[in-house]
């Protein structure tokens, strides 16, 4: 069917977001409407003395000015989160308090102590230098492993020692006896390096109070409106969920980022009930590099064992993950259960222990970003993999087609529990070779030398799993002119849900593709939904898309055996039209739905619509080798990304132009955090020192190279129905390996930690 599964159909929402019609939050500007700008600690640890807001409110212009001490005067909750894990002995992990206004002491610089309201953004901004805030500096602690050590300063009085959790997954003992069975064993120290989430898009919000009601309208630049909504209602206010109408318009990229409570959500609500207008919220791009959630930086210590036959025995890989100042929404999630998820990627390993220290630090908190601790495994296992080869003196390639998980193993329980349904693995990886021509490389390398560079080829097979809460709503709802809309509980900002759910609509009900309306990211649009993350969207949602068609048209064909005077069961659906078995008479779907309005109806009035609530059998598990070959100039250190190849077992494939879209976007986003990207704190101040585009070096076009991108849909997954696996996160999983092997083997390297930037080459070029 034209624009059905399958097809490279355009993105419908391209239409308005290139001729300027997106509607963001910021383009919203209810009558009355007053503008708020955070007053934020320059310090990254210290004693609040005193805040003087006198002249503040004394600018003309300025409604109110509120401090630590008001939120706590009003009564109202701290800024929640959902840790969703225990330590490994059961007991509870720490979780310091965060309050949207710090009453007392300030954690990390840009820590709010002060919100400024005011007529106009340039007054609030104006009034929030006014604001006189005396502070008594105290030492700072950036690194993660130094916040663990003996005698160092203790950031929150409730957590001894700065640990936030130790968890741990898996069989130590078990694991540790295997690797001291083992005939080799690999071991590798590395760092995943933190990087700024930076969506195009700042964090943003718009709180409406309905003094008649009490109940609130806040829309913001988020990912997931029910959680928004239940845990600000729950937590913060003390309210019913139902009091909240939670809306997110068109957002410019989440990466996660977006999928975090934080202060500014809680504060534009306290003012505009406090106030009885309208507040709105927009960071500014330096607001997001010192308060939006961080992503990665772990520091690992992995142990891979072998043995005499080279197969994997064990593995065991020991964490410390920097949580930053506070338990972020999702923060203590990412590096335990995320990771844990898919730790040991497709390859059959008999034995796996994974422990994690959570550790504060006077940094911003840490969270999920873009692949949320499945970039983190896969850069582990591929890391050491490599690494063992050169050890053995095997080929890399072969190491892993030896032990890959065999086709005769699958549906395959991996050590930590999770259950590996279908995959092809040696399949993608010939593959792959192949469209990377591989046998071509020698010569690209000898043109490489010619010029003075030295050229590496890269190779990372990766699994992903789609996580996140396992259900999803999704409703389908026929107008009397034929249209239909179809409303959802996950959300798009940026994946293009408006056009591939809109294809499996089209396909499903055999239905013109324009006749089509969607709907997300509103409380009140949807009974429930799980917002997006984890690559979850149209396995689930698809999903219940697919199923709510079934039933609305197994009631359309009711309908239509009711129009057409004929029984049920004589009523055949083909091609988008209701036919009366052996017969010429037939009515299409807008004849359909006319008659579902219409008052000749047996229940008139009842209108044609149904939905479905669908929960997944298990998580889907896509995969995919991606292989990059970078090219080095020695004399300066610059590394350049010069061809990418990725082929990737996403299941079936709805849109193919989409999901290329998404697996450059990624890939992308791998290479800026494995070439350019890394966070930088001083260590005696606490400052950031990456807080610009001048410091912070993202990714531009010309640092991307060609993309050769194809796709196996050999083993679809039984997990949906339709077979489909995700694939949003893949490029961030894959690139930074892949580019770590290619570099590695480009200078002859052991290993040298990301971000590979000119400097850090130069040196281990020298070095070596």
């Amino acid at each position: 069917m034209k624009f059905g599964i399958g097809q490279s159909v355009r993105r419908v929402e391209d239409q308005r977001f290139t001729t300027g019609h997106g509607r963001y939050l910021d383009d919203i500007a209810p009558e009355g409407c007053l503008h708020g700008v955070m007053v934020r600690s320059p310090v990254a640890r210290g004693r609040i003395l005193s805040v003087d807001t006198s002249a503040a409110l004394a600018l003309p212009g300025v409604v109110a000015v509120y401090t630590g001490q008001d939120w706590r005067d009003a009564g109202l909750g701290m800024i929640p989160n959902r840790p969703s894990i225990a330590n490994a002995d059961g007991s509870a992990i720490v979780v310091p308090p965060r309050w949207p206004l710090c009453p007392e002491l300030v954690h990390h610089v840009g820590d709010g102590v002060a919100f400024v309201v005011a007529e106009t953004r340039a007054i609030a901004r104006e009034a929030a230098d006014l604001v006189a805030v005396d502070y008594d500096d105290l030492p700072p602690v950036v690194d993660p492993v130094a916040a663990l050590a003996p005698g160092a300063v203790q950031l929150h009085d409730g957590a001894p020692g700065n640990r936030c959790f130790l968890w741990s997954k898996g069989d130590a003992a078990r694991t540790d006896a295997a690797l001291a069975a083992s005939a080799h064993v690999t071991t590798l120290e590395l760092v995943n390096n933190r990087v700024v989430i930076n969506p195009m898009e700042t964090r943003a919000a718009l709180a409406e109070y309905d003094a008649a009601t009490g109940s609130f309208t806040l829309t913001g630049s988020f990912q997931y409106v029910f959680m928004f909504r239940q845990l600000l209602a729950e937590k913060v206010f003390n309210i019913p969920q139902e009091k909240i109408r939670a809306v997110a318009h068109d957002v410019g990229g989440g990466f996660g980022g977006k999928n975090q409570v934080q202060p500014e959500h809680a504060l534009v609500m306290f003012a505009a009930r406090a106030l009885g207008r309208p507040v709105k919220w927009v960071a500014d791009r330096m607001e997001g590099f010192l308060t939006d959630g961080q992503g990665r930086d772990q520091t690992t210590t992995v142990r891979l064992g072998l043995d005499a036959n080279h197969r994997f025995t064990a593995l065991r890989v020991d964490t410390v993950a920097n949580l930053g100042a506070y338990v972020s929404t999702n923060g203590a999630v990412v590096p335990t259960n995320a990771t844990a998820s898919v730790l040991g990627g497709a390859y059959d390993i008999p034995a796996v222990f994974n422990q994690v220290t959570g550790a504060f630090t006077s940094t911003v908190p840490t969270d999920a970003y873009r692949g949320a601790g499945r970039p983190e495994a896969g850069y582990i296992i591929e890391r050491v993999i490599d690494i063992a080869a050169a050890e053995l003196g095997l080929d890399p390639l072969e190491l892993r087609r030896a032990n890959f998980i065999p086709p005769a193993k699958l549906p395959y329980t991996a050590a930590l529990g999770h259950t590996i349904d279908s995959g092809v693995f040696g399949t993608v990886l010939v593959r792959a070779l192949v469209e990377a021509d591989m046998t071509g490389f020698p010569a690209r390398r000898a043109a490489a030398e010619a010029k003075g560079l030295r050229r590496g080829f890269g190779v990372a097979y990766y699994l992903e799993a789609t996580l996140g809460v396992a259900n999803e709503y999704a409703s389908l709802t026929f107008d009397a002119d034929g249209m239909v809309t179809v409303a959802v509980g996950t959300q798009s900002n940026g994946q293009s849900h408006e056009t591939t759910f809109a294809q499996i609509v089209a396909e499903a009900l055999q239905i013109d593709f324009d006749r089509i309306r969607y709907v997300q990211g509103d409380t009140d649009a949807t009974r429930m939904g799980h917002g997006h993350g984890g690559s979850r969207s149209l396995q689930l949602a698809g999903s219940a898309i697919l199923r709510a068609s079934d039933k609305l048209k197994e009631k359309a064909r009711a309908l239509a055996a009711e129009l057409m005077e004929a029984a049920v069961d004589d009523v055949e659906f083909d091609a988008g039209t209701f036919r009366i078995a052996g017969t010429d008479r037939a009515a299409g779907w807008s004849e359909v739905a006319a008659f579902a309005f219409s008052e000749a109806r047996t229940d008139a009035g009842q209108g044609l619509a149904d939905d479905d609530e669908y929960t997944r059998a298990g998580n889907a598990y896509p995969n995919g080798c991606h292989i990059a070959e970078v090219e080095v100039d020695p004399a300066t250190g610059v590394v350049r990304v010069v061809r990418y190849t990725a082929v990737d077992d996403f299941g079936r494939i709805v849109n193919p132009m989409v999901v290329r879209g998404q697996l450059i976007g990624g890939a992308v986003q791998g290479i800026g955090q494995a070439i350019l990207e890394r966070t930088v704190y001083d260590p005696e101040t606490g400052q950031l020192l990456s807080g610009s585009f001048m410091d912070y070096c993202m990714p531009r076009a010309d640092d991307a190279p060609d993309f050769s991108s194809e796709f196996c849909e050999d083993a679809p997954t039984a997990t949906s129905p339709m077979g489909v696996k995700g694939c949003g996160e893949a490029g961030t999983i894959a690139g930074p390996p892949a580019i770590a092997s290619a570099l590695c083997q480009a200078l002859g390297l052991r290993h040298l930690d990301m971000p590979f930037t000119p400097e850090r080459v130069w040196r281990a070029v020298r070095g070596a």
